[in-house]
């Protein structure tokens, strides 16, 4: 050992216990024919843009095997908070948007359910105004709302952000073509919608594809 060289033994810190969870898992054991029925319940992602496309036309409008879930029931308060009529029964959805006063979707109900973003087109597209907090409800990273944003101004909309809201006003929207840099399911939804009501024709281009 040289001279004047301390050496000091090697000083063991165990870790700390990580518990471990374990899977619950699926044993299915076979050999046997299968027979019954079972009810298959309606999509969620397919029910929500159609209940807010209920906002495009005055009058009732009825949805049936609509599954039961919270997001519905958030869709129908936001959807009475602007002065619609909202019931759910048994599976059954029933809209009437003939009464709609309020343009506003409120954080409060748009921060739980990020398809709340789905009122905003319908909402311009029928009334000139809408004025949408920008949604949240996603833990599936940052998905943003600037395509659809991009899509309404491309259309005569104006838009301005203020205090995490969504401000869009316009006279009357108008056909255009819009390109879509990533697809978007929802981005495409609303400008669908938008389109409903715009005077003209609308192209949708690298539009989502998926069921709903």
């Amino acid at each position: 050992m040289a001279k004047g060289l301390e050496v000091k033994p090697f000083a063991f810190h165990p870790l700390p216990c990580v518990r471990i969870a374990v899977m619950d898992k699926l044993v299915i054991r076979g050999g046997k024919p299968l027979k019954g029925e079972v009810h298959i319940s309606g999509a969620k992602n397919a029910a929500l843009p159609i209940m807010t496309a209920s906002i495009l036309a005055s009058g009732e409008n009825t949805i049936s095997n609509v599954p039961n879930l919270m997001d519905v029931k958030t869709m129908g308060r936001l959807l009475s908070n602007m002065g619609a009529k909202f019931d759910y029964k048994d599976g059954f959805v029933t809209i009437d948007s003939s009464f709609i006063n309020n343009f506003e979707a409120p954080y409060d109900l748009v921060k739980t359910m990020r398809a709340s973003v789905l009122v905003l087109c319908p909402l311009v597209a029928r009334f000139g105004r809408a004025n949408v907090s920008l949604p949240g409800g996603c833990t599936i990273g940052a998905r943003p709302i600037n395509l659809h944003l991009m899509g309404l101004e491309k259309m005569g909309a104006k838009i301005q952000i203020e205090s995490g809201y969504v401000i869009a006003k316009a006279n009357r929207l108008k056909g255009a073509s819009i390109y879509f840099d990533t697809s978007t399911v929802t981005g495409t939804e609303n400008l669908m919608m938008a389109g409903a009501l715009a005077k003209g024709t609308t192209v949708l281009k690298n539009a989502a594809r998926e069921p709903e």
